[in-house]
């Protein structure tokens, strides 16, 4: 029955028994006239439909080439969550009354689109990404209609544009320094090796070296003492970061890019994520490996050895690794954050979006009552008990635990006490 609609569709069935039972039937002539009316509203609906949709998508195909010159937005990064201007524009439709034009994207996923009036009576697109992507190109479905609801022409378009939306960052604006930690003769940190001044003095055990006895000591007081080097750390000058993708990782995509656009990993440094082959040492390629992250069809392979196999790690280097709470739970075995192409140590960035603690409501409360708030989609959180039993979980695979509430913009140590 295309291109009626189920509406058309009843209308149609309804007037086309009128006319049989009581139009022809009984010679009601008022129903005949009624349905007659009908029946020509209904058709030229449909003609009006028809007529238009093949016009509009004989003007798309045909200025498609037009198009990319009179697009503002094309090779720009979107905002997600926040309302852009992609430059994507039509003419008005008014060939024929009665009809209207309007059309959503199909690929990539997860974007709001809207048709605003121009001051030149034109009909510009705006979209609203909720989430971070990177496409080549981009699928639009068009759709004519009537306003009465009871015929639709429908087709989609594909264009060979970017799409780039990087996270929303909200109110994350000064995260520490996340520089790397290695042992070396610096801070003083139990998890270093000993490698420090001679500061740490101990009682005398089997196997200590008899240059390390303080003999004045041993002359004055007569018991053996030996000083030794320090267990200490210090920043390391080579990071290495990499934004491990999956449910919910908005929040963590969302502090990577902090990291990256407000320099806290300093001035050497190499980043990576899922779905990106190669590591990257400048912020416009990490910037479109943190919107690569999120897959638009199969899920990424996880590549976080595959990038510390071909990561420059000359001299001292340390792995700062990003996820969300979700996604690295999964990591917790014995060989989660292990790899035998590297051999330093790592720390983790955990990202959420909210600590609150569940509410406790009766059963029948969802029946009848409206949730207060919904998670901003693509995120992840949970209580901070949670968030508390999986620090204590990590804690001993890693050097040291960094949680960001991009909700808030607070930083947490492992403690949950704030940075």
């Amino acid at each position: 029955m295309f291109p009626l609609t189920a509406r058309g569709v009843v209308a149609l069935l309804c007037v086309a028994l009128a006319l049989r039972f009581f139009g022809y039937g009984a010679m009601d002539l008022m129903v005949f006239a009624l349905g007659i009316c009908a029946l020509a509203i209904l058709l030229s609906c449909l003609f009006s439909v028809v007529i238009c949709g093949l016009i509009l998508q004989r003007r798309i195909q045909r200025e498609a080439g037009n198009e990319s010159g009179r697009r503002a937005g094309n090779g720009k990064a979107f905002e997600a969550e926040f309302p852009n201007q992609t430059g994507f524009s039509l003419p008005p439709v008014g060939l024929l009354p009665l009809v209207r034009l309007q059309w959503s994207w199909q690929y990539p996923d997860g974007i709001d689109s809207r048709i605003r009036i121009a001051p030149d009576e034109f009909l510009e697109e705006e979209i609203t990404p909720r989430l971070r992507c990177l496409s080549g190109h981009v699928t639009r479905r068009f759709e004519v209609s009537d306003v009465l609801g009871l015929c639709r022409y429908s087709w989609r378009a594909r264009r060979e544009r970017e799409c780039y939306v990087l996270p929303r960052v909200n109110t994350l604006k000064n995260l520490p320094l996340l520089h790397s930690l290695t042992a070396e003769d610096g801070m003083p940190r139990q998890s270093g090796e000993p490698v420090g001044d001679r500061m740490e003095i101990r009682p005398y055990v089997a196997g200590d070296s008899v240059r390390d006895i303080l003999w004045k000591n041993y002359a004055r007081t007569g018991h053996l003492n030996v000083r030794q080097r320090e267990r200490s750390v210090a920043h390391g000058k080579r990071i290495l970061a990499y934004l491990l993708s999956g449910p919910g990782d908005e929040a963590a995509a969302a502090v990577a890019r902090a990291a990256l656009e407000s320099g806290a990993f300093g001035d050497d440094w190499q980043f990576s994520a899922d779905g990106t082959e190669t590591p990257c040492d400048d912020l416009e390629s990490s910037l479109r490996a943190v919107a690569r992250s999120r897959s638009l069809k199969e899920p990424h392979a996880p590549g976080l050895e595959r990038f510390l196999a071909a990561a420059d790690q000359r001299g001292a280097t340390h792995c700062i690794v990003f996820a969300a709470a979700g996604t690295i739970s999964g990591l917790a075995g014995p060989k989660g954050l292990h790899s035998g192409a590297f051999h330093g140590r790592f720390s983790l960035v955990l990202a959420t979006d909210g600590m609150e603690k569940p509410e406790q409501r009766p059963f029948w409360s969802g029946l009848f009552l409206r949730p207060a708030g919904r998670r901003r989609e693509g995120g992840s959180g949970g209580s901070s008990e949670e968030l508390l039993v999986l620090c204590r979980q990590l804690g001993p695979m890693v050097e040291s635990i960094v949680l960001v509430d991009r909700a808030t913009g607070t930083c947490y140590d492992d403690k949950l006490r704030k940075v």
